[in-house]
């Protein structure tokens, strides 16, 4: 008899900037959850981390362009319809209403994909018991239409921009038909609690974690002096405040500390960046290394004085959970400063595991800085207490195991040892 499967639906695979996803896929596997995944898109960098390799999921790429691969989208819809009229009405009565209130395309093709994903795979894989979507926009969208078209409950975990930005209408629809939610932070759970007005849908806290064994650095740091080592790992989108590292680091240099800041990272904003620091005259204080491995990250988190992170809510609404970061930070003694938005004061504790700062205000950030640099005692203690939080709250596998009961108890298909 075929293993239960639980379907995977992830925005894209393998991505970089989501290596939590795959160790989530991983940690699963070995804990003995079968997965299949289905990806929206193909992966855009041209590496992956090595864990990877290691994940036994088959893996299936659903069309991507609405307009472009429209044919493609179109016969397997139109084939479902003729199959199965009636949920394919209900199902295109839902895209109906759920256009009405965006105006978005972007439901026209979440529900052929859906549409496709049925026809092509779940038809032919009676094995897949359970879809979960990772993200609460696209994805989630996807994996309700296939549930509809195939009668299969779907779940879905919430994380931060798919959160935020996605109308609150669409969110609250999709909360009361899954069968659970999973959000990566106590924040987020108390927003999503809001929005359903006391819905039966359980939503649960888990925090993505990190791999201890990876993010642990046995050697001794050495004492902070002059020029001070400053690392900032972030998309380079506005939520990261790195505009407001920048000008934190302008005041720091008028005041003749030495520094060299180093940045790690890609994205929408990367030119307007780039522009900054030589606006601000901070050329020949930083170096940016676009994106990297996690192996070479690591490495800069060795080597550093101070993490930090100016996160802020972007125009659009977006905003970070807990980057995980700035959870790596700590777990390798690296103290760390922050902001006080959204969930980062659950994971930087202000002077007990970290600093934080009201977001935009690169005055009290240039002071937290500076604190961490120079308050040996301070520095000292949030070191310890940040490990501690991390070692306590954070290891990945505890997490997992506990993410996998939440599976098996709202999954009666999936088969837990």
């Amino acid at each position: 008899m075929t293993a239960p499967v639980l379907g995977m639906i992830l925005k894209g695979y393998p991505r970089i900037s989501e290596t939590f996803i795959s160790n989530e896929i991983l940690l699963l596997e070995q804990l003995g959850i079968h997965i299949r995944i289905f990806s929206m898109r193909h992966p855009r960098e041209p590496f992956f981390h090595e864990s990877i390799k290691e994940i036994k999921a088959r893996v299936d790429y659903l069309p991507t362009e609405l307009f472009l691969e429209f044919p493609r989208l179109l016969f397997p819809a139109t084939m479902l319809a003729v199959r199965q009229p009636g949920c394919f009405l209900a199902a295109l009565k839902k895209a109906g209403e759920r256009f009405n209130r965006t105006r978005s395309l972007g439901t026209v093709k979440h529900l052929l994909q859906g549409a496709f994903m049925v026809n092509q795979y779940l038809r032919h894989s009676p094995e897949v018991k359970h879809l979960h979507a990772h993200f609460a926009h696209s994805p989630s969208s996807v994996a309700m239409f296939a549930g509809m078209l195939s009668g299969l409950r779907f779940s879905f975990t919430a994380h931060a921009k798919d959160i935020y930005t996605s109308d609150t209408n669409q969110i609250r629809e999709k909360i009361g038909l899954a069968s659970h939610v999973v959000t990566c932070t106590r924040y987020n759970k108390k927003y999503l609690q809001s929005l359903v007005n006391g819905a039966s849908t359980p939503i649960y806290c888990v925090y993505h974690g990190i791999d201890l064994k990876l993010f642990n650095n046995t050697l001794k740091r050495r004492i902070p002096k002059p020029p001070y080592r400053i690392l900032s790992v972030a998309r380079l989108t506005a939520k990261k405040g790195i505009d407001t590292v920048l000008r934190a680091l302008v005041l720091l240099r008028d005041r003749n500390i030495e520094f060299e800041y180093t940045l790690i990272g890609d994205g929408d904003d990367r030119d307007s960046i780039l522009s900054l620091i030589v606006d601000l005259g901070l050329q020949n204080n930083c170096r940016w290394l676009g994106t990297i491995p996690h192996d070479e990250v690591i490495k800069e988190f060795k080597r550093a004085d101070l993490f930090v992170l100016g996160c802020r809510v972007a125009p659009n609404g977006d905003r970070d959970g807990i980057p995980n970061v700035l959870v790596e930070s700590l777990a390798m003694g690296l103290p760390a400063a922050g902001t006080t938005v959204s969930a980062l004061p659950e994971i930087l504790q202000h002077e007990k595991t970290g600093l934080h700062t009201p977001p935009g205000n690169h005055e009290a950030m240039a002071a937290s800085m500076l604190r961490l640099l120079s308050d040996t005692a301070l520095r000292n203690d949030v070191i310890k207490q940040g490990r501690h939080l991390v070692q306590t709250g954070f290891d990945n596998r505890k997490l997992i195991e506990h993410l996998a009961e939440i599976y098996c108890r709202n999954i009666p298909a999936i088969n837990c040892s």
